[in-house]
């Protein structure tokens, strides 16, 4: 997997101590779409695993999926202010 991530998300995840966690919802709209959701922090009642990853960015993702994308990016939103991560490009996961 190729991780992709803009200066402005990297220095906000080595401000949070280096970790990022990514993981699938499922939208309550349009008809329960899968995206992606991310955080520098685990949230609770998920378990993780680290994959292997470029720099020293550490990434979790979660126990149980099985595949991964080609590529993940990683970007800082400016308001409000969060890490957005897309799966091969895109915000939903097909």
């Amino acid at each position: 997997m190729r991780l992709i991530v803009s200066e402005p998300a990297a220095e906000l995840i080595g401000e949070r101590g280096g970790r990022l966690y990514v993981w699938l919802t499922h939208a309550k709209c349009c008809g329960g779409v899968t995206q992606l959701a991310s955080a520098t922090n685990a949230p609770t009642g998920k378990q993780f695993r680290r994959v292997e990853a470029a720099g020293d960015l550490e990434l979790y993702v979660p126990q149980g999926l099985t595949r991964l994308p080609d590529e993940l990016y990683v970007e800082l939103r400016r308001f409000p202010r969060k890490l957005e991560s897309y799966w091969n490009g895109c915000a939903w996961v097909v």
